[in-house]
């Protein structure tokens, strides 16, 4: 059969208000880029003329300004998830003009299979091909694309340019069955494949092709600061420490790395290391940091649902495919992220918080318990079900008005149940093996900054018993202290007591 190749304009003429939209791609990569944007100008178009816009928008993760950026600019989202990092986007959440739910990464697609949000009315996929038969080659990253386009009424391929077709087999795209007819995910490591390396779609549903030639835009990370070095040497400092312990098996065991700059520093720490074996990752994301430990033989593999790197990485990426094609493996976030599979093959999980408590709670979404930043994302699917759980964060920020390490964290995404360590540039508190009182000297001892240790040793003896003696009426004295002065320093435990 013949496609019908139109213009995104021409495309987004035909989406209707309040409909639901499916998107491809896990970050920037892998999301549309080109409809999106025309959806934006004419929601502009029709509230200007005094007519009521919005779609419904669902995603694998967060997406890039051509996405949540335009569109939340238009003020074109109605309801969005599961998770984002777009400051236009977080403030139209924030002020309540969307309806945003974050939700665990893994859930999201099965979520959406059991009727959960409604029905799906458009699947937008970026593809560096398509067959006749409704074969698609996906791009750098793939998300819930699987699940959007298998219930979509109607489907839309951005065909970009820029995406090679040798990008064939480095996807293993699979949809789970839906209980309780649900069988086990035969993945015993994570280089083991159980899918297709193409995404099958009826194609009488694809009533559109737009042609595009874009990057994904994701913008190169800053050089570590001193404070992301010290926290990276702490974290793979630990590592070596399990790992001649005994603690670790001798073939090590596979990775999970979060987003953002300590994240690579800790990669840029592994990749020094030699006194760990060469390893492989089974995560969400892979970033810049690991296609350089690609090309040292210390990462050997990696699955992931994601490749976000930066457009140089990407363009060194395709430029020597040939190499990398056997060593990254794009999964749908249902399988990247699964509890199952994480649990069986024993991932080491590193993730970043917002805050962390002395007992060992932590956010990872709202600042001062109140504001969304980002999302829950993928760190509660891992911290909950790894072999070993980190977390890590600044002990201060603000120059020292904000304490990381605080009483009690002012929204909780992972309690200490699932925390095994925690670590900042101040050093590393293992959680293991200890009762909450013990948790909190050495949260305190290990991980806060000195000017707020005694503080927050002043908070610990303030309890009046209990296995865990929080003081409620002053857990939250930082917090109120940085609202009410805009120094968390500046906390009187004595106005609350």
């Amino acid at each position: 059969m013949g496609f019908n190749y139109m213009t995104a304009q021409e495309a987004a003429e035909m989406i209707k208000n309040g409909d639901t939209i499916g998107l491809s791609g896990f970050t920037a990569p892998g999301t549309p880029k080109a409809i999106s944007e025309e959806i934006a100008a004419k929601a502009v178009r029709e509230h200007e003329a005094g007519r009521p816009f919005k779609i419904n928008l669902f995603t694998g993760a967060s997406t890039s300004d051509h996405v949540d950026g335009a569109l939340s600019r238009a003020n074109a989202i109605n309801m969005r998830a599961p998770y984002q990092n777009v400051p236009d986007l977080r403030k139209r959440i924030n002020s309540h003009d969307c309806h945003y739910f974050d939700r665990h990464l893994s859930e999201m697609a099965q979520e959406v299979r059991y009727g959960f949000y409604g029905k799906i009315d458009y699947a937008i996929i970026e593809a560096a091909d398509v067959t006749p038969s409704g074969e698609i080659i996906l791009g750098t990253g793939v998300g819930n694309v699987p699940t959007y386009a298998h219930l979509a009424d109607k489907i839309f391929i951005e065909l970009n340019e820029v995406l090679p077709k040798s990008l064939l087999g480095m996807h293993d795209i699979v949809m789970l069955q839906d209980p309780p007819r649900r069988r086990e995910i035969p993945i015993y490591a994570a280089n083991d494949r159980i899918g297709s390396p193409v995404l099958k779609v009826d194609p009488t549903k694809i009533v559109g092709i737009v042609r595009t030639k874009s990057y994904d835009g994701v913008k190169p990370f800053t050089a570590p600061d001193e404070i992301s070095k010290q926290i990276g040497s702490n974290v793979v400092r630990f590592l070596i420490s399990e790992y001649q312990s005994g603690r670790l098996p001798k073939e090590f065991l596979p990775l999970q790395s979060g987003v953002g700059n300590v994240a690579n520093a800790v990669l840029y720490d592994l990749g020094e290391s030699k006194e760990l074996p060469n390893f492989m990752m089974y995560t969400e994301v892979i970033q810049d940091a690991v296609l350089e430990l690609m090309k040292k033989g210390k990462c050997t593999f990696a699955s992931t649902c994601s490749m976000t790197f930066s457009d140089q990485t990407e363009e060194t990426l395709f430029s020597d495919l040939k190499y990398f094609h056997d060593k990254i493996l794009m999964r749908p976030a249902e399988i990247s992220n699964n509890p199952e599979v994480i649990r069986r093959i024993g991932v080491i999980a590193m993730n970043t918080a917002l805050e962390a408590d002395i007992f060992g709670g932590v956010n990872s979404t709202h600042v001062l318990g109140t504001k969304m930043m980002n999302g829950i994302g993928g760190s509660g699917d891992f911290t909950r079900n790894a072999f070993l759980s980190i977390f890590s964060c600044p002990s201060i920020t603000k120059g020292g008005m904000i304490s990381n390490i605080v009483p009690m964290v002012a929204h909780p995404d992972h309690s200490e149940h699932s925390v095994d360590i925690i670590v900042t540039d101040q050093g590393i508190a293992d959680l293991r093996h200890k009762d909450p009182v013990e948790r909190a000297y050495e949260i305190i001892n290990n991980c806060a900054h000195p000017m707020y240790r005694e503080l927050l040793l002043d908070y610990l003896k303030l309890g009046k018993g209990g296995q865990t003696p929080h003081v409620l009426n002053a857990a939250f004295a930082f917090h109120n202290a940085f609202n009410e002065t805009g120094d968390m320093r500046n906390a009187d435990y004595a106005k609350y007591c």
